[in-house]
């Protein structure tokens, strides 16, 4: 590790530059979702989500944290979800102890119609002002990132 107690002028920027992101990018997410689908970026992941696991189903507390969320949080989105029939919530039957969340059809309904403009402003602010190798590269350097970070997270 470098001993500099600051960051140099390249880290700098790069840093100020990623912070923008981190900030930014879920903020001009949530706008488009609140102004065209009526939903949070954070309730579209959560769909998103329980859409690509094994029969549309997950125990809430694995969803909690693949969304990154507390599980008080995931639960208000479950009680406005479940409102709007858009999962059901059902104690595990492989253990009490858990509940699992399903996605329902409607629940799939809304985010299929969600999907089309989340995607294009995904692709206009993320991808679209790349190039295929500049792609490629900020893939491999945000892998090593995340894979920090998750091994931080997990107290390692």
């Amino acid at each position: 590790m470098d001993n500099q107690p600051w960051l140099d002028d390249d880290q700098q920027d790069l840093w100020q530059a990623l912070l923008t992101v981190v900030i930014a990018l879920p903020a001009a997410l949530d706008r488009q979702l609140q102004r065209e689908a009526g939903i949070s970026n954070f309730e579209y992941g959560v769909l998103a989500r329980l859409s690509m696991a094994d029969e549309a189903t997950m125990r809430l507390s694995e969803l909690a944290r693949d969304c990154d969320s507390t599980q008080p949080r995931l639960s208000k989105v479950m009680d406005r979800f479940e409102a709007r029939d858009w999962v059901v919530r059902r104690p595990d039957p492989g253990d009490g102890r858990y509940t699992l969340a399903t996605l329902t059809g409607d629940g799939r309904q809304k985010l299929v119609e969600s999907a089309p403009e989340h995607v294009a402003q995904v692709k206009r602010l993320v991808f679209d002002p790349l190039t295929a190798a500049q792609r490629r590269h900020l893939g491999t350097a945000l892998s090593r990132i995340a894979a920090t970070v998750r091994q931080e997270a997990e107290g390692g």
